[in-house]
């Protein structure tokens, strides 16, 4: 091992490496400038003058670029060293274009402007993301590995009723956050918490990292505010429509109640007769009022589905063969087996073919029932060549019908089992062809879904 080895440090810096190649570059025509003084026969005046001039020239040139060299290397050292501490306000004294040493300079000045507009824009977004970590309505936590709290906004405080400084560094067992970062990193939540605020809370939580270590992003959102909205204009629109429907069925009711008071005052010929009459409608009527009533019961206890095997193709021709009124043309798909409710898919597949049969009869057109599977679902299409859809807004508000004798809930309990079954049912009109669709989505069992992929 060598002695630069073993110190760890080089025999000569690089100045001083610098200084002796220049040295050693002017050094062979120092000695045989001398040598030919020396044969020349000068005086020795003249030989100690020359060789005094020549070796100090030799020197002070050797010097001067060493220090030319070193000096423009420290300015450099110097402007990396502030870029480094964060000062981007420094500028290096350029050459220009063409110089070597110029254009190290517009490098430099270059790279500094750059990181000055970085660094601003980092901040800028810094800002702009505390101030809205500040004023957003959801309380955010961040914790570390040992689940420490290291960060936490202004609504996090108010949710723990305590400030930013004495909850910081606490655990979240300290804190009775324990129960939020474990589980799923999404979940619903009921709880109490020490700020006063009790209720349903969504509880999101995220991993990232921050210089290497592992911390977790705690975001709780309260439901309750949202719930308590969606439950009053639920509970407008259950008035709305149940006022609408008794006021419908209650003012002929009236009516005809003040027209028997006034048979019954006259007694006119025929009075028992216009009594009997009026007393149907009133019958009549209450016993449309007591339909309509069942029927909204009906759509408001709508029984959880009860899930056996299903062989999708012999469902689907079962309840085609039901329809009699129009010849359903079939397209049929892959066989497979569904979990699922038979008897309330059932339900779904006869209101959607119902309706459609109903608008092909207007217009002696057709109806097409075919069954795919996409994105690991089954697609149950029933296209029909009708008239189309005039208010396609509606046609999931219950007790809103088009028919003269429909009840308005076929639609909202046919969406209602599919999406109790997980899936979805949507109604558009066709593209480019008069008529509507009607798409019936349910997922698929996790084993069909993995031999399909």
């Amino acid at each position: 091992m060598n002695t630069q080895e073993m110190t760890g440090k080089p025999l000569l810096t690089f100045q001083n490496r610098i200084l002796l190649f220049t040295l050693l570059a002017g050094f062979p025509g120092v000695i045989i400038s001398i040598v030919l003084l020396w044969l020349g026969m000068y005086s020795p005046k003249v030989f100690w003058t020359l060789s005094l001039v020549a070796i100090t020239c030799w020197l002070g040139f050797s010097f001067s670029v060493s220090r030319r060299v070193v000096f423009n290397l420290q300015t450099v050292t110097n402007l990396l060293a502030a870029l480094r501490e964060g000062d981007y306000s420094i500028r290096a004294r350029s050459v220009g274009r063409g110089d070597i040493l110029g254009e190290l300079m517009l490098e430099v000045n270059a790279m500094a402007e750059t990181l000055r507009e970085q660094r601003l824009g980092a901040l800028e977004a810094n800002a702009l993301l505390r101030k809205v970590m500040v004023e957003i309505d959801v309380a955010i936590f961040t914790f570390d590995s040992e689940q420490r709290l290291q960060l936490v906004n202004r609504a996090g405080e108010k949710l723990l009723a305590q400030p930013m400084e004495r909850l910081l560094g606490r655990t979240a067992q300290e804190l009775s956050l324990n129960d939020c970062l474990e589980g799923e990193t999404s979940f619903t939540l009921s709880r109490t918490f020490p700020g006063g605020r009790a209720g349903r809370w969504e509880i999101r939580r995220s991993i990232f990292r921050e210089k290497g270590i592992s911390s977790q992003l705690l975001v709780l959102t309260d439901l309750s505010r949202a719930l308590r909205e969606e439950e009053r204009q639920a509970w407008q629109r259950l008035v709305r429509v149940l006022g609408h429907e008794l006021n419908n069925s209650l003012a002929p009711i009236k009516s005809i109640a003040g027209s028997l008071e006034n048979m019954l005052t006259r007694k006119t010929p025929d009075w028992e007769e216009d009594i009997k009459h009026g007393l149907s409608v009133i019958a009549g009527r209450a016993e449309a009022l007591n339909r309509f009533m069942g029927s909204y019961a009906r759509l408001a206890r709508l029984p959880q589905p009860k899930f056996q095997s299903l062989d999708v193709s012999e469902w689907i021709k079962r309840v085609v063969r039901l329809e009699t009124r129009l010849n359903i043309g079939l397209c049929p798909g892959p066989d497979l087996t569904l979990e699922a409710d038979g008897d309330q898919l059932d339900q779904v597949l006869i209101n959607l073919l119902r309706n459609a049969v109903d608008a092909a009869i207007e217009t002696n057109g057709g109806v097409t029932v075919c069954w795919i599977t996409a994105n690991n679902y089954l697609e149950i299409i029933i296209e029909d060549e009708g008239m189309g859809l005039a208010n396609t807004s509606n046609l999931f508000v219950p007790f809103f019908t088009t028919k003269p004798q429909g009840s308005g809930i076929g639609l909202v309990l046919s969406r209602q089992i599919a999406e109790a079954h997980g899936g979805t049912l949507t109604l558009q009109n066709r593209l480019n062809i008069q008529g509507c669709e009607a798409r019936l989505r349910i997922p698929l069992p996790s084993e069909f879904s993995s031999s399909a992929m």
